[in-house]
């Protein structure tokens, strides 16, 4: 029971991360078209260009973005300068970012049923632009982003409205729109051609520089540089996640579907409270190659009614969320539990009890929450 108990505590703090997190971004899980803001229709389903787009055979409905830039495929084959992955990651940069698209893809976690999603972007004719992802099983959940304000629709929870200039789901953010912030602490290596999705593809292995962290392998459309592919490996190599798109379409005007939203109707932007802060009396000694503190701020459990420090650690790529609290006020005895992706570490040593989450390895986790002492004095 007292490993049950403490399980569910650690568990309580993980969630005050995700709470921490949709202050900035939001993570789907189920996806519907609210009837508040619009009225669903057949294309929330694959278009017949959609389904085209990934087919091996030439087509009259081949991405209209193919159809306007040099073909990257033949400048990868021929050129005497093959592109590098930095030109590669700037490509699908300015896809994501720039054109008028609609994705569908199904996310796959090591042991769980695998869940579908729609995503689409655009930039309407005023130069707005748009986002929307949705999970396509399930009672419902969406999220719609119009320029810098993202609106949440789910079942039995108020509408609420966040500032975030990207939809943060299962594909991580940094990686398709700032890919040069990871370079510091990951290496970006070539593979070569592989085939995705029915398209010729290349493959870019993304390895962290001192092996602290989970390795990746992408996989980017020769023709677009859309993302067709993404693995999540642990240490040993083995699958933990995959980001697999079934069909795309690259359109000249937006999906149809931004024009059924009524701005107007979407919940206004939460303002953000205050957290509660104090001067912190202790150091983390020791980050992953790449990873700096992001955040600092103090947290009061509602378990205990304690109040805990607080950091968030990022590389870019991976955040990791350390609590600390004096080891009178600790919740149970030293626990080590992976959840899925994420590692679970509490440790206490001294007069403090160190609690680490996010999704790094176990000796990972265990090198930052021993390398935590006294504040230096200045």
């Amino acid at each position: 029971m007292r490993r049950t108990s403490l399980f569910f505590s650690i568990v309580i703090l993980g969630l005050s991360i995700s709470h921490a997190a949709a202050q900035t971004s939001a993570e789907p899980e189920a996806g519907k078209e609210p009837s508040a803001h619009a009225q669903p229709s057949a294309d929330a389903q694959p278009s017949a260009d959609a389904q085209s787009s990934t087919s091996t055979e030439p087509s009259d409905n081949e991405p209209a973005l193919a159809q306007e830039m040099p073909s990257q495929r033949e400048n990868a084959t021929t050129s005497s300068n093959p592109i590098s992955t930095v030109q590669w990651l700037s490509q699908l940069q300015r896809v994501i970012s720039s054109a008028n698209f609609q994705v569908t893809f199904v996310q796959t976690i090591a042991g769980k049923e695998t869940v579908p999603y729609l995503w689409r972007h655009g930039i309407l004719e005023d130069g707005t632009e748009v986002e929307q992802l949705s999970l396509q099983n399930g009672p419902g959940r969406e999220l719609i982003r119009i320029n810098d304000v993202v609106s949440v629709f789910e079942p039995d929870v108020q509408p609420y409205s966040l500032h975030s200039n990207h939809i943060n789901g299962p594909i991580p953010s940094a990686l398709v729109y700032h890919p040069e912030e990871l370079l510091e602490a990951y290496e970006f290596v070539p593979v070569g051609r592989a085939r995705v999705a029915g398209r010729p593809a290349q493959q870019i292995r993304i390895v962290s520089r001192d092996n602290t962290r989970f390795g990746y392998q992408l996989w980017l459309d020769e023709e677009s540089g859309m993302l067709l592919k993404l693995n999540m490996l642990d240490l040993q190599g083995a699958l933990l996640e995959q980001i697999q798109v079934t069909a795309f379409a690259i359109n000249p005007e937006p999906s149809d579907y931004f024009s059924r939203i009524n701005p107007s109707s979407l919940p206004k932007p939460m303002a953000m409270g205050t957290s509660q802060t104090r001067e912190h009396s202790w150091d983390i000694g020791y980050m992953p190659a790449g990873m700096r503190e992001i955040k600092q701020d103090t947290r009061r459990l509602a378990l205990t009614g304690k109040v805990v420090e607080y950091k968030l650690l990022s590389d870019g790529l991976v955040d990791v969320s350390v609590y600390v609290q004096p080891a009178e006020d600790a919740l149970g005895g030293d626990l080590a539990l992976r959840n899925e992706l994420s590692t679970f570490l509490t440790l206490t040593d001294g007069k403090a009890q160190v609690t680490i989450v996010g999704e790094i390895p176990l000796q990972t986790a265990k090198a930052i929450a021993t390398s935590l002492g006294p504040k230096a004095v200045n």
